[in-house]
C-alpha cells in the first residue's frame, strides 16, 4: 500500500501520523505543497527506524523537511494557508516558486528532447550517441518518492514539466533513424509501477522490430528499496520476471539500474529475495546513487553500502553529486567534499568493488567525474574529465578547473590557469545555441549527439 499526502490531503489519516509532532506534520504539509510526498507500507514499517526517526535516513529520504525550503518560500506558502487563501492563488505562487527550482537541470528539456520528421518527442531523452532514455506514460509516478529527485516535476500534476510518451512507436522509428543508439533505458518515474502486461507489451514491440544495434535494454528503478515485493508477490510479480527472461533469451543485455542510497535498504529479507529473483532471470542489477548531505555523507556509508551490493551480487556502477535541482541546498554537497568521500570510501573496498565511477555531476555537457584534487603550475586545481558527452570526442579527456572550496556543482567552476574557457565551452555553445533554433539531432558520424 502507497500513502500519498500533499498539502491539501488530509496528513491526519496517515498511520504513521502518531508518531510525528504537531510541527514536523505542519512542516510536510507545507513542503509537500511544493516537493511530492509519498511513501509505502514497505517504507514506514521496514526502513525507518522510528526510535529515532528524526535522524533516520530513510525517513528523511522519503518525508519533507522544513529546509527543503528556503524560510522566506516556507513562510510564504504557510502565511497563504492560515489566510485560507484561494485554491488558484496558491497553485500560482507555488508554480512560480517552483519554477525558480531549476525544474529542468542541464538543459533536459531544451537540449535533450528530439525531433523525428519535424515532431517533437516529449517522451524521449537523446543526449549521448549511444543511450536513449524512454519515458513510458504508465510509469511515471513511483512506489514512493524521494525528498532529493531532481525528476521531482514529474510527479507534480503541471504536464509542461512532464517527460511521457503513450506508445513506443515512435521510440521504434527514431532508433531506425539512428543507427548509432545502442542502448534504451526505459525510466520514469518507476517503469516497476506498471503492471508486466503493459511492460510486456513495450518489450515486445522493442524485440520485434529487431533491431540489429541494439545490445541493452536498462531500466530505471527504485523499487528494491521501496517495493521489493514487486518481485516476489505482486499478483504480476512472475509474469514481471518472465519478461525479463524473454529479454536475455533474445541475447539482449538487460541491467536493472537501482537507485540504492544507503545501506539499510539491503537489510531486509524482501529485498535480499528480490535480488536473487531478479537475478535468475540472466539480468544484472547495477546500483547508483548521488552523495547527499544528511543521508549519506559518510565514506564509511558508502564503503558499507558497495559491500553489501557485492554480496548481494549487484554491481556498484556511479556515485553522483547532487543535482542542482529542487532541494539541492538541503542535499548538496561541495565538489571537494564530494572527492574526498569517494576516495575514501574506495580505499576501504576491494577491487571488486571498485566498479563504481565518481563523483560525477551529469551537467550539460555530459557526465563529469571529479578526478583529482592537485598542485599544478603553482595553482590548486580540480583535475576533471568526461565519463560521457554530447560529443564524444570530449570523453576521457582530463581538464583543469581553478579551486573552489564552495563549490558545488561545474557552473560554479573558471578555468585554471587563467585560460579563458574550457576546452570544450565554445562547441558546447554552438551546440545549444543550434539545438535551441532547431531541436535536438543527432549526427550519424557517431561524433555528436542531442
Amino acid at each position: 500500500m502507497n500513502y500519498q499526502a500533499y498539502a491539501r490531503h488530509n496528513i491526519h489519516t496517515m498511520p504513521f501520523y502518531g508518531r510525528l509532532s504537531r510541527e514536523q506534520v505542519h512542516n510536510i504539509k507545507i513542503v509537500s505543497e511544493v516537493f511530492p510526498f509519498k511513501t509505502s507500507n514497505y517504507v514506514v514499517n521496514e526502513l525507518i527506524n522510528w526510535d529515532n526517526y528524526q535522524d533516520d535516513p530513510m525517513y528523511i529520504l522519503n518525508f519533507p523537511q522544513r529546509s527543503m525550503l528556503k524560510p522566506s518560500q516556507f513562510d510564504s506558502i504557510s502565511r497563504m494557508l492560515e489566510k485560507q487563501a484561494s485554491k488558484t492563488d496558491l497553485a500560482r505562487h507555488v508554480h512560480e516558486l517552483r519554477l525558480t527550482l531549476n525544474p529542468h537541470p542541464a538543459g533536459q528539456m531544451e537540449y535533450n528532447v528530439p525531433t523525428l520528421k519535424g515532431q517533437k518527442l516529449t517522451g524521449i531523452q537523446h543526449k549521448y550517441d549511444e543511450t536513449v532514455l524512454f519515458f513510458p506514460s504508465q510509469g511515471q509516478t513511483c512506489h514512493a518518492y524521494c525528498t532529493f529527485c531532481f525528476r521531482w516535476p514529474q510527479f507534480t500534476g503541471l504536464q509542461g514539466l512532464k517527460f511521457a510518451m503513450k506508445e513506443s512507436n515512435l521510440l521504434i522509428s527514431y532508433m531506425k533513424e539512428n543507427p548509432s543508439i545502442t542502448d534504451i533505458l526505459i525510466t520514469g518515474g518507476d517503469p516497476m509501477v506498471m503492471k508486466a502486461s503493459i511492460l510486456e507489451k513495450i518489450v515486445k514491440h522493442i524485440l520485434a522490430a529487431d533491431l540489429p544495434q541494439l545490445r541493452t535494454i536498462r531500466i530505471g528503478t527504485k523499487s528494491l528499496s521501496f517495493w521489493p515485493y514487486r518481485y516476489i508477490s505482486d499478483p504480476d510479480s512472475e509474469q514481471l520476471l518472465n519478461i525479463f527472461r524473454r529479454i536475455t533469451e533474445r541475447g539482449k543485455h538487460l541491467a536493472i539500474m537501482a537507485h540504492i542510497n544507503h545501506p539499510c535498504e539491503l537489510g531486509t529479507e524482501a529485498v535480499r529475495e528480490a535480488v536473487q529473483n531478479i537475478r535468475d532471470t540472466g539480468a544484472q542489477i547495477r546500483t547508483q546513487s548521488p552523495l547527499l548531505r544528511n543521508i549519506n555523507d559518510d565514506p564509511a556509508i558508502w564503503a558499507m553500502m558497495w559491500r553489501k551490493q557485492i554480496n548481494l551480487g549487484m554491481i556498484p556502477y556511479y556515485m553522483f553529486i547532487a543535482r542542482n535541482t529542487g532541494a539541492q541546498a538541503y542535499f548538496g554537497v561541495t565538489l571537494e567534499r564530494s572527492h574526498q568521500v569517494f576516495n575514501n570510501a574506495y580505499k576501504q573496498v576491494s577491487g571488486l568493488c571498485r566498479t563504481v565511477r565518481g563523483p560525477s555531476m551529469s551537467a550539460g555537457p555530459g557526465k563529469i567525474r571529479i578526478a583529482g584534487i592537485s598542485e599544478a603550475r603553482g595553482e590548486k586545481v580540480f583535475t576533471l574529465e568526461f565519463l560521457q558527452g554530447r560529443n564524444s570526442d570530449w570523453v576521457g579527456k582530463p581538464f583543469f578547473a581553478a579551486y573552489d572550496p564552495k563549490a558545488q556543482w561545474l557552473d560554479e567552476l573558471v578555468p585554471a590557469f587563467g585560460e579563458p574557457a574550457f576546452f570544450y565551452q565554445k562547441e558546447y555553445q554552438k551546440l545549444m545555441k543550434v539545438d535551441k533554433l532547431q531541436g535536438p539531432t543527432l549526427q550519424t558520424d557517431n561524433k555528436q549527439s542531442a
